[in-house]
Parts: structure tokens; C-alpha cells; sequence
């Protein structure tokens, strides 16, 4: 069985290199289907399409952006090669901007983390990339345990409001017969009001019409049924998302039916509590993956 997992989680790991640390941070939101946004440095570009295997490897829905950072130390940087060229233009131009709007020139470590300064030898390309993939498969193994840390929340909470549904079904349940033989009275009272005859076998026709459009029975069954199929697919864990959403869609039709047939104020008012129930369950719900 695959845990729960909400799409929404943030992971963030780092680690030394020869290049300075490497940061790698992974946030997702809910999303229809998987969307993977990369912010790579120059030298990492390479690896996008493998770290795109990577997540859709371990995700299937959410929209995830990646973050990786490479932040040269000063000793670190002392081994690179500077671009002569690039850094007498960027001076230049650090020049001119700190003097027309009188701001502090930038430090050196901020000038050589300038994109196209400074790099590694190429010896070090291989390397470096390597040390990428393993922090980014220790970020995305993070970003999986606190996805399904609020995957278990929300399971719990959609859990609590399908008990909930049970018992508002059980009640309403409870109160068909009561309800049925009351409108049986009422028809009957109503009829001695009005002082006429009616022929029996048209009022017991009449009655069963009543009844059959009045009956609920089968809303009730199907929403008892959908709250099982909710438990089932919970049980079976993620990626879930997408049938719950739909069974949340078939909890509300039945809910909205039960309400067009009611013929009582306790019946409207089950059936209205029924859609909170469904609505709370929905939004709880547009979270799993």
C-alpha cells in the first residue's frame, strides 16, 4: 500500500563541494498533472532532463518547482578560471550604476558568482554534476516524507467527514417511515377537510405515486456506497486524487437529488448538511496527489 501524499511540501538540502555548496530546494502545490519548473546554475544545465526523470520517477501530479544554487566560497573560488573580459565589462558597468544612483559596489564574492565570471575546469564538470543528482535524489526523498506527512492529515480529516456523512444518512434513514405514514395522514386529513368521496383504489394508486417520488432509498444506498469507495481508495494510497475528486462529484449529485425529493424540513436539512460535509472533503481533497 502507497501512502497518502498531499502535493503541497518544501524540501531543502545541502552539501560541500570543490565548487563551493550546493543547495537543492524543491516546492510543489496541487496541480492537475505533473509540472516541473528548473532554475539551474550554467554549469548544471545539463542535468535538467535527468532530474526531470528523477521527480516524474517518484511524483505523478503536482506542480513543482526546483531551485538548485551553487555558492562559491572565497578559497574555493581561487581555483577558477575568470573571465578577464566579462569582468572588466561587468566592472564598468558596476561603475556607472553605483554612480548614477550613488549605491555601494558589489563585494567580490558577489562579482564572481556573477553568471559567466568564473568557472571550474572542465575536469570538474562530471563531478560537480554528480554531487548534484545525489543531493537532488536526497531532496526529492525529503520532499516524499513530508508529502505524505500531510498526505496522513488529509486522510484523516476527509475520514472524519465521511463518519460524518454515515451518520447523517443513518439518521435520515431512520426517519422514512415516520415521514412516509405522516404524509399518508396528511392526504387522508385533507380529504375529510374537503367533505368528498374518493374512491379507494384511486387514493392508494395516488399514494403510491407519492411514495415512489418521495423515496430516497437509493440516494441513500449510493451515498453509503461512495463513502466505501472512499475509504477503499484511501486505503489503497496514493496517486488517488483523481478518483476522489470524482467520487466527491457522485457524493454531491446524490446529496443535491436527496434535497430536490425532500417533503420535509429535516430531510432539506440533512441533505444541506451532507453538501458541507462533501465541500469540506472536496477541498481537503484537490491536495492529494
Amino acid at each position: 500500500m502507497t501512502s497518502i501524499r498531499s502535493m503541497t511540501a518544501f524540501a531543502r538540502e545541502s552539501g560541500s563541494t570543490e565548487r563551493g555548496v550546493l543547495t537543492v530546494e524543491l516546492r510543489t502545490v496541487n496541480h492537475r498533472y505533473l509540472d516541473c519548473n528548473f532554475k539551474l546554475p550554467d554549469d548544471l544545465r545539463a542535468l535538467e532532463p535527468q532530474l526531470r526523470e528523477q521527480l516524474a520517477s517518484k511524483l505523478t501530479r503536482g506542480k513543482v518547482d526546483c531551485l538548485v544554487r551553487l555558492q562559491a566560497t572565497a578559497t574555493q573560488a581561487s581555483g577558477f578560471n575568470v573571465n578577464s573580459e566579462a569582468l572588466a565589462q561587468l566592472a564598468a558597468a558596476a561603475d556607472l550604476v553605483a554612480g548614477e544612483f550613488k549605491l555601494r559596489k558589489p563585494s567580490a564574492l558577489e562579482v564572481l558568482q556573477y553568471p559567466g565570471i568564473c568557472h571550474a575546469p572542465d575536469s570538474d564538470e562530471e563531478t560537480l554534476q554528480q554531487a548534484a543528482s545525489q543531493l537532488f535524489g536526497k531532496t526529492l526523498d525529503s520532499l516524499l516524507r513530508f508529502r505524505e506527512r500531510e498526505g496522513e492529515k488529509l486522510a484523516a480529516l476527509v475520514v472524519e467527514r465521511l463518519a460524518l456523512v454515515d451518520a447523517e444518512v443513518a439518521t435520515t434513514r431512520a426517519a422514512l417511515p415516520a415521514l412516509r405514514q405522516h404524509q399518508h395522514q396528511r392526504l387522508q386529513q385533507r380529504i375529510a377537510e374537503l367533505g368528498v368521496e374518493v374512491d379507494q383504489g384511486r387514493l392508494e394508486q395516488e399514494l403510491v405515486y407519492l411514495a415512489q417520488k418521495a423515496d430516497v432509498d437509493e440516494e441513500l444506498d449510493r451515498l453509503t456506497t461512495h463513502c466505501e469507495e472512499v475509504r477503499r481508495a484511501l486505503k489503497k494510497g496514493s496517486p488517488c486524487g483523481r478518483r476522489l475528486d470524482f467520487l466527491m462529484q457522485e457524493l454531491n449529485r446524490e446529496a443535491n437529488t436527496l434535497s430536490s425529493k425532500s417533503n420535509s424540513s429535516g430531510t432539506t436539512q440533512s441533505a444541506v448538511e451532507l453538501k458541507v460535509l462533501i465541500e469540506q472533503m472536496r477541498e481537503q481533497i484537490q491536495n492529494i496527489e
